[in-house]
């Protein structure tokens, strides 16, 4: 996954733990759904398509986005714009571990953390200036206390990246 670093980061509070605390009615679901394939669609052409007026769209896009129930941001690949070394780190840790996906949250080149069961109990997403620059990050990452260990998976090229999968 390759969404910009800050507009992750920023949705860091908007996971599992307020899962369900905003319901989406069928018209912002159909709403999101426009946006998933086309973010820069016109508020007049996605009323258009689900039947609202422009200001009624706009109104329910910024309720999205207020709600931090989506984003509107340029999906890039981060070697088209230099960055040639990007890498998912699987991380074990000890203690708390909200504690430890918050510390490496602060943490500028992470872009993704998720807390995950089976082999690692947090991934972390890096975008790299080379390979230097992706151990000085494993070196930060390695430094915060209740870290036990870590593996990295360099991505050697992107070959699919979508965020269409729709709503539910």
């Amino acid at each position: 996954m390759t969404t910009p670093p800050r507009a992750r980061r920023n949705n860091a509070n908007h996971g599992a733990a307020n899962h369900g605390s905003f319901v989406l009615d069928d018209l912002s679901k159909q709403i999101i759904e426009q946006l998933q394939h086309d973010g820069r669609m016109p508020y007049a052409a996605i009323g258009k398509a689900v039947g609202l007026s422009e200001a009624a769209v706009r109104q329910r896009v910024q309720r999205l986005q207020d709600a931090g129930v989506m984003q509107i941001v340029a999906v890039t690949d981060p070697l088209m714009l230099g960055f040639p070394r990007q890498a998912m780190i699987g991380v074990n840790c000890e203690g708390d571990l909200d504690s430890v996906a918050d510390q490496l949250a602060a943490i500028d080149e992470i872009d993704y953390v998720v807390l995950t069961a089976g082999s690692f109990d947090v991934l972390v997403e890096v975008v790299c200036e080379g390979d230097g620059h992706l151990l000085e990050i494993l070196s930060k990452i390695r430094n915060i206390p209740s870290v036990r260990t870590t593996e990295s998976f360099v991505y050697l090229k992107l070959r699919k990246q979508t965020y269409s999968w729709g709503t539910r």
